[in-house]
C-alpha cells in the first residue's frame, strides 16, 4: 500500500533498521471504544504488516465482549495480551514502538525501560475532523521530567493527518441495497431518549423495519420504550411495522459485515463511527457527550466535511435528524425521520461517494508504521 508523503512529512531521519516489536497500551474509559480502536489497530499491525504486537490493557472484560479469548488467554489473533497491572509492577518487554492509546499515560516501569532502549513513543489521539488536527499531527512533545520524546499521531479525514483504520479486505462501496422489502437497521448507541423517537417512527412505517441491537446496548432506553426489559440475545419484540431483535455481540469482522448489510446504521464512539463510513450506508452518529457541550464542536466539524458538496436534500435530511438526536428530543427525531427516509436513495449514493473519497486518503496503520520507521533512530 502506497503511503502519502503527508504521513511522513515532519522530522524524517535516515533509518538504520525497521522497528518490528510494537506495544499498545490501552485504558478503558467506559463502554468499549478504547478497546475497540486499540484492538483493530493491533490486528492491522500484526495481520497486515507482519509485526510483533503486544496489547497491554487494564480491563480485559471490555475486550472480551468482542474477543472472547481475551478473557483468559495470553494470545488472540496473533496478538499477545498482557494485563496493565503487570506493567505497573515490572516491565521487561523490549518494544521498538510504544503506542499510548488516547493519552492514557504509561506505567513508571515502562518509562524507565524507554530511557534505556532505542524506541519510538507515539501518542495515539482521538479522531476529530476539526481543522486544527492537520497542524498538530506528527509534532514532537518532550516529556516534562524525563529525557524522552513523544510524537502525537492524529487520525483524521485529510491527507495531512494519520488517516483512518481500514483493512485491505474492506470492499469498495457497493450499489444501494434493494428497496421495497423493508429496512434493516443496526443500532449500536448509548442510551438516548431520542432513540424512542426513532422507534416510534419505525413502528408507524408503511413497510417493515427490522432493527438489530446487540445485547446490553441502550438497554435503559429500550426498556423504557418497550415497557419491559429488552432481554437476552435471541429475544424479538414486534410493535406494528417494527421488529426489534436483540442479537449477540460479534467480533469486529462480524460487526463490520452487519453494518454493511444494513440500510441504516446508528453508531457511537469512534470505532463503530468509522466502520459505518466504510459500510457506505446512511447513518447517524451518536457522539459521546462532553462537558460544556464540547462534543458539538466535533460534531459540527465532521458534518462540515461529510456534507461538503452534498445536495440540499441530503444535507437538510442529515442535519435535521442528527441535531434532533443529539438534543435527545424524541418528537423532533420522529418528525425528522420521514424526510430522511424519503431521501434514502440520495443518502445512499452520498455515503458511497464519501467512502470512496476516504479510501483515497492515508490508511492509519500503514501511515503509523511508516511514521515510526522514519523516527526509529
Amino acid at each position: 500500500m502506497a503511503v502519502p508523503a503527508a504521513c511522513v512529512r515532519r522530522h524524517a531521519v535516515t533509518t538504520r533498521a525497521s522497528p518490528h516489536r510494537y506495544a499498545i497500551f490501552c485504558r478503558v474509559v467506559d463502554n468499549h471504544g478504547d478497546a475497540g480502536v486499540c484492538w483493530r489497530l493491533a490486528r492491522l499491525l500484526a495481520g497486515e504488516h507482519g509485526l510483533d504486537v503486544t496489547l497491554w490493557i487494564d480491563q480485559r472484560a471490555a475486550l472480551a465482549a468482542f474477543v472472547p479469548a481475551a478473557a483468559t488467554a495470553h494470545e488472540a489473533d496473533g496478538i499477545a495480551l498482557r494485563d496493565w497491572t503487570d506493567a505497573e509492577a515490572r516491565y521487561d518487554d523490549a518494544p521498538d514502538v510504544v503506542i499510548e492509546g488516547f493519552g492514557c499515560g504509561l506505567p513508571a516501569p515502562v518509562l524507565d525501560a524507554l530511557e534505556r532502549r532505542r524506541h519510538v513513543w507515539l501518542v495515539l489521539e482521538y479522531l476529530s475532523a476539526e481543522p486544527w488536527v492537520d497542524g498538530f499531527h506528527g509534532l514532537p512533545s518532550p516529556h516534562p521530567s524525563r529525557p524522552l520524546t513523544r510524537w502525537f499521531f492524529f487520525p483524521g479525514f485529510t491527507a495531512a493527518t494519520g488517516g483512518l483504520l481500514r483493512e485491505r479486505a474492506v470492499a469498495a462501496p457497493t450499489a444501494s441495497l434493494a428497496a421495497g422489502q423493508g429496512l434493516d437497521v443496526t443500532v449500536f448507541t448509548y442510551d438516548n431518549a431520542a432513540l424512542g423517537g426513532l422507534l416510534d417512527a419505525w413502528r408507524q412505517s408503511a413497510s417493515p423495519v427490522r432493527v438489530a441491537v446487540p445485547e446490553g446496548v441502550a438497554s435503559a432506553t429500550l426498556a423504557g420504550w418497550l415497557g419491559e426489559a429488552p432481554g437476552r440475545a435471541g429475544r424479538e419484540h414486534q410493535r406494528d411495522a417494527l421488529a426489534l431483535r436483540i442479537v449477540e455481540w460479534t467480533d469486529q469482522r462480524g460487526f463490520d459485515a452487519r453494518l454493511a448489510a444494513s440500510g441504516f446504521n446508528l453508531v457511537r464512539g469512534e470505532d463503530s463511527f468509522v466502520r459505518a463510513q466504510w459500510a457506505a450506508r446512511p447513518f447517524l452518529w451518536h457522539i459521546y457527550r462532553q462537558d460544556g457541550d464540547a462534543h458539538r464542536v466535533k460534531l459540527d466539524a465532521f458534518l462540515a466535511r461529510y456534507l461538503a458538496g452534498a445536495t440540499p436534500v441530503v444535507a437538510d435530511a442529515v442535519r435535521a435528524l442528527w441535531a434532533a438526536f443529539e438534543r435527545e428530543d424524541p418528537p423532533a427525531t420522529a418528525a425528522a425521520w420521514p424526510a430522511f427516509a424519503a431521501a434514502h436513495g440520495a443518502l445512499d449514493a452520498h455515503a458511497r461517494d464519501w467512502a470512496a473519497t476516504l479510501a483515497r486518503l492515508p490508511e492509519q496503520a500503514a501511515c503509523l508504521v511508516e511514521f515510526a520507521k522514519k523516527r526509529y533512530n
